[in-house]
């Protein structure tokens, strides 16, 4: 029983981690402002699209399922 609570506790705090982890959240905690803001974020959604590319490519997306995939990915990472 203990360990099943443990292993619940991992996961929600994994899944918490992960959602704040997004460009704007980790801008926001940098303190990022004007210019350097917009370099980061620009940097952090490259990089969010060539990751989420490579994700599609490993699901062997192609089309319009590659397309509504990278798109939600990209959104999901750069944040709001």
């Amino acid at each position: 029983m203990k360990s099943l609570v443990l292993a619940f506790a991992l996961v929600s705090l994994a899944a918490t981690g992960a959602l704040a982890d997004s460009c704007t959240a980790s801008a926001d905690a940098k303190k990022l402002a004007g210019a350097a803001r917009t370099s980061f974020l620009t940097k952090c959604q490259k990089d969010a699209q060539a990751s989420c590319d490579t994700q599609a490519a490993d699901k062997k997306l192609s089309g319009a399922a590659k397309t509504s995939f990278t798109t939600k990915c990209v959104k999901d990472a750069v944040g709001p």
